[in-house]
């Protein structure tokens, strides 16, 4: 095969030319997840000058800062088909690679390298000493142990095929570097992508995902901090609807949690097409219906007659606070008595709590995990490998391409699947070469 001399730059042509470095057999441009994995992976199996260039003054900052402090690192999910339905780009192509590399080879593989994970009730995988900081350790004493050298401040400006075979690197220090293999995971970076489409791949327009969702209802937002279990979504957006239930955090401008950060994963490309504009109807009543719910304000009515709406609340899961505002919506005063709850009031109330319509006004400023959906197109990629289509020799993984999974650390998840895929397929590549393992 013949690969075309494609070069990208983004520096000014006036700078001073790069000072030629030693070979490499392979180069990781990005010090992220799937970078290390890859580069550890690589190592591992044989290949014996792995270099990561990371462009900032260190590495692994998006697993350190992930999760409050504590790193989801994976979850609890088994089956590779399950495991990809929680992607909203990208699940059918996954299924092949988590076939290989899924949840229960990342927890062994970690464990492998010293570090335990511990599953919470959800289903989320935290390292054990419940700290990023942990993963990032193993991570780092892993890469020490397989001989990968680590360069950070190295924003790599210039990228291109060799005539010969191989690839040339120029760094921003200048430094050209020679490789045998390029493995490009630079993350959510635009460089990173003005690379991968100079050497001739199709990028996917990258959008947010992962957010929370303004809402134009003061009462409700007046609740903020308040989180319910079991709640219904169903997201109606030009005419594209999205559906989702589960945890709901009430903010102060709208809502958040689970439940909505998943919705909003799923339906990321068509908010961002509608300027995140829609409407927004919320089930509260933890599944029990409109009639349920009908039946439990009649019974009140009988049987707390005499005392305040606000004082006796006949839904059990719902909190006073937001029980008041409710009523609020619902045009009714809190301190009359169940006795004088009118007709129209009691629909009122059922359709608050059963399909309360909020009409979403935008979204949150950044995604829970900082996530994008877009990246070079999988079409463009061999899964099986994570070798370019396009260019061969340069391998692609983590948020670079057009792969993203909702909360719960399904997004690193990917990252150490793609990562691992091809440190394997690059030592496999370089093993004729260099000779057996």
């Amino acid at each position: 095969m013949t690969v075309p001399d494609r070069r990208v730059s983004a520096t000014a042509t006036t700078e001073s030319p790069c000072v030629s470095n030693p070979r490499h057999d392979l180069i990781v441009i990005g010090g992220g997840p799937a970078g290390f994995m890859a580069a550890i992976t690589a190592a591992e199996r044989g290949v014996r000058d792995v270099l990561i260039l990371e462009a900032t003054p260190d590495v692994l900052t998006k697993v350190r800062i992930s999760g409050g402090g504590r790193c989801n690192v994976t979850h609890a999910c088994w089956d590779p088909a399950e495991l990809a339905t929680h992607y909203p780009r990208g699940s059918k192509p996954l299924r092949g690679p988590f076939s290989q590399f899924a949840c229960g080879d990342s927890i062994a593989w970690f464990d492998e390298h010293g570090l335990t994970l511990v599953e919470e009730s959800d289903g989320r995988m935290f390292p054990q000493q419940n700290r990023s900081e942990a993963v990032v350790e193993c991570l780092r004493r892993a890469a020490l142990a397989a001989g990968v050298k680590i360069q950070c401040g190295s924003a790599v400006r210039e990228l291109s095929c060799s005539a010969g075979g191989g690839f040339q690197l120029c760094d921003q220090r200048s430094a050209l570097h020679h490789t045998k293999r390029v493995l490009l995971a630079s993350g959510g970076h635009p460089s990173g992508r003005r690379l991968a489409q100079d050497l001739g791949h199709t990028i996917v327009p990258p959008v947010p995902s992962l957010f929370s969702l303004k809402v134009q209802a003061p009462a409700l937002t007046a609740c903020s901090g308040i989180a319910l279990d079991d709640v219904s979504l169903d997201l109606k957006v030009g005419d594209q609807r999205f559906r989702e239930k589960g945890r709901v955090l009430i903010t102060h401008r709208g809502v958040s949690g689970p439940a909505v950060l998943r919705l909003t994963a799923f339906a990321a490309r068509a908010l961002h097409a509608s300027r995140y504009q829609g409407e927004l109807r919320v089930d509260w009543s933890g599944g029990l219906g409109p009639e349920r719910v009908r039946q439990r304000l009649q019974e009140a009515r009988r049987e707390q007659a005499r005392r305040m709406l606000v004082a006796a609340k006949p839904f059990e899961h719902l909190p006073r606070r937001l029980w008041l505002a409710f009523l609020t919506q619902a045009g009714v005063d809190g301190e009359r008595r169940w006795a004088d709850l009118s007709a129209k009031a009691e629909r009122n109330l059922v359709e608050i709590l059963c399909a309360q319509r909020l009409s979403v006004q935008g979204r949150g400023p950044f995604g829970e995990e900082f996530v994008t959906a877009g990246g070079v197109d999988l079409g463009e990629v061999n899964l099986a490998t994570m070798e370019s289509r396009r260019c061969a020799g340069l391998y692609l993984a983590g948020e670079l391409l057009d792969v993203d999974g909702v909360t719960g650390g399904f997004n690193f998840q990917a990252c150490w699947s793609g990562g691992w895929l091809a440190g394997k397929a690059i030592a496999a590549a370089l093993a004729p070469v260099d000779g057996p393992s």
